[in-house]
């Protein structure tokens, strides 16, 4: 240990460390793992290198990634990155601005969370939205405590079962912590089932907080929402709604389904694809569920020389309160996403994310008319769609993935149901989709 010129103990203060938990040696440490699971030899450390030997290294670790084209989305998408979004998030102002509890050195923060509350208010149609959350799962998740927080002697939550499938695994996860019951709202013809959902809301046994339902489902469906709002409101119970804030720009709003709250995962707002991440999450609500949301809301006002300035308002995070009173603690990880996603809001603005939009629409309704031409697929449901899709496979599904990895793309994606879910956004170009179903129609499958 003493090798590591860095490390500021001694061999004395190692000791009387040591001493005060009751062992003699390091080793002593780790007296309750098997002798057979330590590892004894020597650790294949390279040598030193060069700051050049380095990059160069890395560099060759990265040209084994294969890179594919990809026509798949479930929950992660594949849209255009403006290229001055790196350059504009790296400005000093936001990368040097301090954490924004001390207002008066961290307006730059303050700001851009600021604005990109406001952006996620008018995508949604709601009043309030939090600081930027860590994923849509985890808001998801965050709705579920916040309806039962807000609804009083209740602990039961309806899921529909057309949720994104990871989506409801997160859920889940904290509802077997937190002991609230999950019940599962049934779906029917690829949607979430009306008839399903008032009859779990009519049972006397079931203390209902509140559902989850999403707005374009894990099919790629637009679900048509109507009247959802009105059973749940008359069972005095709140209704949220899982988003795609992009699709956001050209389809009815969540206030305008009359929900009470709306999460999801700006990932699509410009957020590029990189093995698993990074994507923030985020949430919204109405005024009146306001005192219940997670996390903390930045407002605007003015200094004592009358210019604009930003600050802390509410703070529900247990750093600023009672820890048994505080909702949550998650939600300040993803602030740099935030500020990509309000950078990538404010270059498009409305007109650009609805032309985003309408060219994903077009790509994936092409794409979507020329592989039922293959005679390779046939329908899996009869609905409006946006930029995904699925479609039941008459083909071995192994095989056709195969051959269009060994081709370059990533598509048919299988589904649980056995159904194969393809996405075509507006970065897909016509020659891109035409290739892609040449190597469907040639292939023996």
């Amino acid at each position: 240990m003493n090798g590591f010129c860095y490390f500021p103990h001694t061999d004395e203060d190692i000791q009387q460390m040591l001493s005060r938990i009751g062992v003699k040696s390091m080793d002593d440490l780790y007296c309750d793992v098997p002798n057979d699971y330590i590892y004894k030899g020597e650790y294949e450390l390279p040598d030193a290198m060069s700051e050049q030997e380095v990059r160069n290294y890395f560099n060759g670790l990265a040209s084994k990634n294969c890179s594919l084209t990809c026509f798949v989305g479930a929950g992660a998408y594949d849209h255009y990155t403006p290229s001055v979004i790196p350059y504009i998030t790296q400005r000093s102002e936001f990368l040097t601005a301090y954490t924004p509890y001390q207002c008066e050195i961290s307006q730059g923060t303050l700001r851009y969370i600021f604005e990109y509350q406001s952006m996620i208010c008018r995508l949604t149609g709601l009043d309030v939205s939090n600081a930027s959350m860590y994923d849509g799962a985890t808001s998801a998740a965050e709705a579920m405590r916040m309806m039962i927080a807000s609804v009083r002697k209740s602990n039961t939550i309806l899921l529909s079962e057309t949720l994104l499938p990871n989506v409801i695994e997160v859920i889940q996860t904290y509802a077997k912590f937190y002991g609230t019951n999950i019940l599962m709202i049934s779906a029917k013809d690829g949607q979430t089932d009306k008839d399903s959902l008032s009859s779990l809301l009519t049972d006397s046994q079931n203390n209902i907080a509140g559902a989850i339902i999403p707005s374009v489902n894990r099919y790629g469906i637009i679900e048509n929402l109507e009247g959802f709002a009105d059973i749940l409101h008359a069972k005095k119970a709140l209704l949220t709604l899982y988003c795609d804030p992009s699709s956001l720009a050209v389809l009815r709003t969540p206030a305008e389904w009359g929900a009470d709250i709306a999460v999801g995962d700006g990932q699509t707002l410009g957020i590029p694809l990189c093995y698993g991440g990074p994507y923030v999450g985020f949430m919204a609500c109405r005024q009146e569920h306001m005192r219940k949301l997670p996390g903390r809301i930045v407002g605007q006002t003015v200094d004592t020389e009358g210019r604009r300035a930003f600050v802390l308002t509410l703070q529900a995070r247990e750093q600023h309160i009672r820890r048994e009173k505080a909702t949550s603690n998650i939600c300040s990880n993803e602030s740099l996403m935030a500020l990509w996603v309000t950078v990538y809001c404010a270059l498009l603005g409305p007109q650009g994310l609805k032309e985003v939009n309408e060219q994903s629409f077009a790509n994936a309704h092409y794409l979507y008319d020329e592989l039922i031409k293959t005679g390779k697929f046939t329908k899996a449901y009869d609905a409006p769609f946006l930029k995904e899709f699925v479609l039941k496979p008459l083909c071995n599904v192994e095989a056709l993935q195969q051959t269009l990895i060994d081709a370059g793309f990533f598509a048919a994606l299988q589904t649980s149901e056995g159904f194969v879910s393809f996405c075509a956004t507006e970065k897909r170009t016509q020659d891109e989709i035409d290739s892609l179903i040449k190597v469907i129609k040639e292939a023996q499958l």
